[in-house]
């Protein structure tokens, strides 16, 4: 196990640490007088920190690239507010010397727990249609099993093992608070939305050994590509539901499969001769696992993907324009923003700043943040009531 993580750099300032790290990013950068310096990214579980090496890096540019573990030496100081190191030696790490778990954050939630939730509100639904459309994405065994892994984001929130899991399951906990407040909203159509709204960062990113987006996630991103998600396991309930009328064409009287006693023969006969498509008002007999997923279900759902980041200069190709749309992307904003929040606030303590200065500037909030609790107990330690 490492002795030294990047959160406790405020302990080690202006000392030497030898340790291991992962290389999140590096190349080689111009100084402003001439020749060149070693700029990296290193990160282990509990954060990055920028790392600086200005002299006879040439050898770790060729042998150490991004993704890679290395054993470094230098020295921790603090530019602009921000503690870095400043390399004098930086090598390959042998396999014999690293322990994964040391360099992926993790949730601190057991994952099977949260899943297990997930799933009971899932089982819930009183629409048959929608719970079969989201188990088939949780019961997928490639997609089940990422989502379970996958961080919600690279960097910003949930960035950990199991991310997108609990970022899925708090969002489903406050829809599922929030909801009765809002009569407008269709309790099962807003919590579909919840679940599936960031299916596709499954593909997006990578998570081996650093956080990364995947070419597909690059050139397309979790938005379309969940688009792409949906049109698939739709296909699939409906191609399922095909199956599920068995047609006996030997027979003097065909039938449905014995969960359709109600309809007729000549009902049958058409059903089949319409190559399994049945009239609304057959279709309305049959049981929802043998039923065409509903168009109007699917165009809601599209709806809620699209425009879940709440606006177009966010990455949304539409604005929200249904209850259960705009209720997800606010509240979906307002979940991510109190995770960044959390972290910026465990930053601030891990820097060493006194819960009377606001946090550094957070880019993504386009601000500083301020811990009133921090606050108000350090000033008034006595906050029980006698």
């Amino acid at each position: 196990m490492k002795d030294f993580y990047i959160a406790d750099a405020a302990h080690f300032e202006n000392q030497p640490i030898t340790s291991f790290f992962c290389v999140a990013a590096i190349g080689a950068r111009d100084r402003k007088g001439s020749g060149q310096y070693l700029a990296l990214t290193l990160s282990d579980k509990s954060g990055q920190f920028e790392a600086r090496m200005w002299d006879d890096f040439a050898d770790a540019l060729q042998t150490c690239p991004a993704g890679s573990y290395v054993k470094v030496q230098g020295q921790v100081s603090k530019y602009q507010g921000k503690f870095q190191i400043t390399l004098t030696k930086i090598r390959l790490a042998a396999a014999s010397e690293i322990d994964t778990a040391d360099f992926i954050p993790t949730t601190q939630y057991d994952i099977p727990a949260m899943a297990a939730e997930l799933r009971s509100y899932v089982h819930a639904f009183s629409n048959p249609h929608l719970r079969a459309l989201v188990l088939a994405f949780l019961d997928d065994p490639a997609i089940g099993a990422a989502f379970l892994e996958a961080p919600a984001a690279k960097r910003l929130h949930h960035a950990w093992i199991g991310g997108l899991l609990e970022h899925v399951l708090c969002l489903v906990r406050v829809c599922l608070a929030t909801a009765p407040f809002y009569p407008e909203v269709d309790p099962d159509l807003l919590l579909t939305g919840a679940i599936l709204h960031d299916i596709g960062k499954v593909r997006e990113l990578s998570w081996r050994s650093s956080f990364d987006y995947t070419l597909e996630g690059q050139l397309i991103g979790h938005i379309s590509i969940a688009m792409s998600m949906l049109n698939e396991k739709i296909a699939q309930l409906n191609a399922a539901a095909a199956a599920a009328i068995q047609v006996d064409p030997s027979s003097p009287h065909p039938s449905l499969f014995a969960t359709t006693p109600s309809l007729s023969p000549p009902e049958l006969s058409s059903f089949a001769a319409g190559g399994g498509s049945a009239s609304p008002a057959t279709e309305a007999q049959l049981p929802p696992s043998a039923q065409e997923f509903p168009p109007q279900l699917r165009l809601l759902i599209e709806h809620m993907l699209l425009s879940h980041h709440g606006k177009l200069e966010f990455g949304s190709p539409k604005l929200p324009m249904t209850p259960e749309a705009i209720l997800l992307s606010a509240l979906d904003d307002l979940e991510a923003k109190f995770q960044t929040l959390r972290n910026a606030f465990a930053d601030a303590t891990a820097a060493g700043r006194p819960p009377t200065e606001p946090t550094d500037w957070v880019r993504s909030m386009d601000r500083n943040l301020f811990n009133s609790h921090a606050y108000l107990t350090s000033t008034n330690p006595k906050t029980t009531k006698p």
